[in-house]
């Protein structure tokens, strides 16, 4: 499961604001929000959102128990 801070983070590395995130994704920024503040739970929302980051270059992780995280696909920038 993704979590909120992958979300900030994965939008951070893209150097995406909210609204560009809406827009990728066709979730309302207001929702975008909620999420990444852990004011909602899991949903299609949530579905949306991560295919328009895995789109854009963006790897959702859990590597050597080490915790969630995100990273750009190799070759990506």
């Amino acid at each position: 499961m993704v979590t909120s801070a992958q979300v900030r983070a994965a939008r951070g590395l893209l150097n995406w604001t909210v609204r560009d995130l809406a827009e990728k994704s066709g979730v309302h920024r207001n929702t975008i929000t909620r999420i990444e503040t852990e004011s909602t739970g899991p949903g299609y929302s949530v579905e949306a959102i991560c295919k328009a980051i895995e789109a854009a270059g963006v790897i959702f992780v859990d590597e050597n128990g080490e915790g969630p995280g995100v990273r750009l696909r190799k070759g990506q920038q």
